[in-house]
């Protein structure tokens, strides 16, 4: 994310099982609809950290603006 405000965030998530020593594994994916540019998780920890480092560049406090109520976007943001 660089150093400019962002008020708004769009990806488009992928998310899917598979085993890991026996036992079946979350594992996750980002994508940018703007860049094409993918970021993959390998568990869903992992992908809340990466939205937790995104939206805590905001002020404390501030929040983020909803899509128009008829479902609109405000604006694309690269990765």
């Amino acid at each position: 994310m660089s150093g400019e405000q962002r008020s708004y965030l769009s990806y488009l998530l992928r998310l899917w099982q598979t085993k890991s020593g026996g036992e079946l594994v979350w594992r996750a994916s980002l994508e940018s609809p703007h860049t094409g540019e993918r970021k993959s998780f390998a568990s869903l920890t992992d992908l809340f950290t990466f939205l937790e480092q995104e939206i805590g560049h905001r002020a404390p406090g501030q929040t983020t603006p909803n899509a128009d109520e008829k479902g609109g976007d405000a604006e694309q943001v690269d990765f």
